[in-house]
C-alpha cells in the first residue's frame, strides 16, 4: 500500500509533542551539558525522579535522547549533534517571532545594572579575542558540567565558588563569563559580582549548548 504524505506529517508531528512541553526543554537543555542520570535530571529540573522519567520516555521514543544503564541507573544523552542545532533554531524562532520570549527574557534578568551592564560578546568576538590571547574565560558551570566538556581555554570558576576564587582572577585583562545557554543566569550573576569587585567583564551572550550546536569544539 502506497504510503502518503499525511502518513509522513504524522510521524513528524511526534517530534512536535515530544518537544511540547517545557520540562522536556528544560531536560534536554541540562543534557546538552553532559550526560545524566535520571535522579540527577529530575533533581536539576525541580521534577520528581517518577515524573522525570516520564518526560525522558516521551523524549526517547521521539528518538531525541538514548539511554543505557549502568548499575542500577538509567543514564540519559542526547541521540546526536542535530538535537542541540534543533534547540538553537527553536529559540531563535520564538524569539523572533514571540512577543511574550522577549517579555520574558526582560524580566528573567531584571536585575542587571542597566546603566552598568555591557554588551554581551557575541560568538565570532569571543573566538576572535581567544585567538589573540587578550581575554580570560571563566566557565561559571558546576565542575561536573565542566569537566564533561568546556570551550578551549576557560577555566572552570562554579558561580557558587566564585567569590572564594576572585583573588586568582586577573584584574589587568577581561574576563569573559559564559554558562549552559542563552536562558542561564550563571553567566549573569557571575558578570554582575565580578563588576561589583571591579573587575573588567564581560559576559558570552549564549553558553555551550548553542557553541556546540554551531559545531565548535569543546575539550575535557
Amino acid at each position: 500500500m502506497p504510503v502518503s504524505r499525511q502518513e509522513l506529517f504524522d510521524v513528524l508531528s511526534q517530534l512536535g509533542r515530544a518537544l511540547g512541553n517545557g520540562h522536556r526543554l528544560a531536560l534536554l537543555e541540562h543534557l546538552a551539558q553532559k550526560e545524566a542520570p535520571v535522579e540527577e535530571l529530575a533533581g536539576a529540573s525541580g521534577l520528581s525522579i517518577a515524573n522525570a522519567s516520564q518526560h525522558l520516555q516521551h523524549l526517547r521514543r521521539a528518538g531525541l535522547v538514548t539511554a543505557r544503564r549502568e548499575g542500577r541507573q538509567m543514564v540519559y544523552r542526547l541521540t546526536d549533534e542535530r538535537i542541540l542545532r534543533l534547540l538553537t533554531l527553536l529559540q531563535e524562532v520564538a524569539e523572533t517571532h514571540l512577543a511574550e520570549m522577549e517579555r520574558l527574557m526582560g524580566r528573567l534578568f531584571a536585575d542587571d545594572d542597566a546603566g552598568e551592564a555591557l554588551e554581551p560578546m557575541t560568538r565570532a568576538e569571543l573566538q576572535r579575542a581567544l585567538e589573540e590571547g587578550a581575554v580570560t574565560l571563566l566557565d561559571v558551570r558546576p565542575n561536573a558540567e565542566y569537566q564533561a566538556g568546556h570551550l578551549p581555554g576557560a577555566l572552570n570558576a562554579p558561580i557558587a565558588e566564585l567569590e572564594s576564587m576572585l583573588s586568582a582572577l586577573p584584574r589587568d585583562r577581561e574576563i569573559v563569563a559564559y554558562c549552559r545557554g542563552v536562558y542561564c543566569a550563571f553567566s549573569h550573576d557571575a558578570a554582575r559580582l565580578l563588576r561589583e569587585r571591579g573587575f573588567q567583564v564581560r559576559r558570552y551572550q549564549a553558553g555551550i549548548l548553542e557553541w556546540r550546536a554551531a559545531g565548535l569544539p569543546l575539550v575535557d
